[in-house]
């Protein structure tokens, strides 16, 4: 994390490259890293907005009680200013990503576009991270659709896993793609089941680093330079902690707190949840493959 500038604020607007800006929402957290980041695609009249993030009641940018993402439409409308929002479009609908597409549609006009909607229960630990129950897309777009305005277009990348629903998108013109919570550089994406899936989740890294993209642009945390270097290593680190669980698997029965202490030494207490949601996803996909089996509340090696 010491390459992320500590001047960043929440509010203010970074160019990133000719067609792409970033403004920051003010909702920092053990999950969200910095908060999340609004892309504005477009240099022209015409600009579409990617992960318009949290909503929120009304408290202006830099509020200290703003933690949620009070202010930051009004922060993503001052960035765009004269120009028009054509499209807004989500990667995926967890709550910090998705809920201020309503109000930025009511301000503008603009439609939401991506995603599918999905809402289901969210047993996991994130609460900053349950799904958006009123979104409300008006055009969903498929894996290989594409959209365009004025000097822009972008594709649809289908990237399930992280959610059954999540998208990721390419700037045609650049080379550049914004991968949501699939990838990022701060941090590897939490799969928590029932949604999350991790055989999902790993076709879709394969599928990125089949691609010849330049630079990604995650939702939280700096930008990638190093595409499928970074992927690779996350299939790697993947694979890896499946050999872990197998190998502690080895030694007994095992339930899942303590497996989440051998495996990941040191974790902040408040990321042990988080951490115990991925390993539930590595032994759901490992039962699937009949490998492991659970009884009770332990799992063991298939017999």
């Amino acid at each position: 994390m010491s390459d992320w500038p500590d001047s960043i604020h929440a509010g203010e607007t970074e160019q990133h490259e000719p067609l792409v800006r970033r403004v920051l929402a003010p909702n920092p957290s053990p999950y969200t890293f910095t908060g999340t980041q609004t892309w504005l695609v477009g240099a022209g009249n015409e600009i579409a907005v990617i992960d318009p993030g949290p909503a929120g009641s009304g408290l202006s940018i830099g509020d200290p009680k703003d933690m949620n993402g009070e202010g930051h439409v009004e922060a993503i409308l001052r960035a765009v200013g004269n120009a028009k929002i054509t499209a807004i479009l989500c990667t995926h609908t967890h709550r910090d990503h998705s809920p201020a597409a309503a109000p930025l549609k009511a301000l503008t006009g603009a439609p939401i576009i991506g995603c599918a909607p999905l809402s289901i229960a969210d047993d996991g630990p994130r609460a900053d991270s349950a799904f958006d129950p009123d979104y409300a897309p008006d055009r969903i777009l498929r894996d290989g659709e594409r959209i365009s305005g004025e000097g822009w277009t972008i594709e649809a990348v289908a990237t399930p896993g992280h959610t059954s629903n999540h998208l990721c998108y390419a700037l045609i013109e650049s080379g550049a793609l914004f991968t949501g919570d699939h990838v990022m550089k701060w941090s590897t994406s939490v799969v928590s089941p029932p949604d999350g899936d991790m055989s999902a989740y790993m076709a879709s890294l394969q599928k990125l680093y089949d691609r010849e993209d330049r630079v990604y642009y995650p939702a939280h945390g700096p930008a990638v330079d190093n595409p499928r270097q970074l992927v690779r290593g996350m299939i790697g680190h993947r694979r890896m902690r499946e050999r872990q669980i197998l190998g502690l698997l080895e030694q007994g029965a095992q339930v899942i707190p303590d497996m989440v202490t051998e495996m990941y030494k040191g974790l902040d207490e408040r990321l042990k949840g988080a951490a115990g949601r991925s390993v539930l996803a590595h032994l759901v996909d490992l039962e699937k493959q009949g490998r492991v089996a659970l009884d009770g509340e332990a799992w063991q090696l298939a017999a």
